[in-house]
């Protein structure tokens, strides 16, 4: 897990990550620090989501959006409000491909 606290650390700089040993269920503690060692964000991430490529961008991506919301510089009604002007009008979205 060092490592994938090091890659983190490094996508989301100028945080501290850490990543607590996996439980029974493979769920993973992440906490998110400033430089003094305030603790800004805790997420449970699974283990597995660190495997492939695809998984550890969509945590990383998810880290940096609830980091924006942590520092108020993003509300969660624009995340709202941003995935309801991408759907289409009859208000479902189709598959991805």
């Amino acid at each position: 897990m060092e490592n994938i606290s090091l890659l983190l650390s490094d996508a989301l700089s100028p945080y501290q990550v850490s990543v607590g040993a996996a439980d029974v269920r493979g769920d993973c503690r992440v906490v998110l620090s400033r430089s003094a060692g305030d603790v800004v964000l805790q997420r449970t991430v699974n283990q597995h989501q660190f495997e492939d490529l695809r998984s550890f961008t969509d945590v990383v991506d998810g880290l940096h959006r609830d980091l924006l919301v942590a520092e108020g510089r993003l509300q969660p009604c624009m995340i709202a409000a941003m995935l309801n002007a991408s759907l289409p009008a009859d208000g479902y979205s189709s598959p991805r491909v």
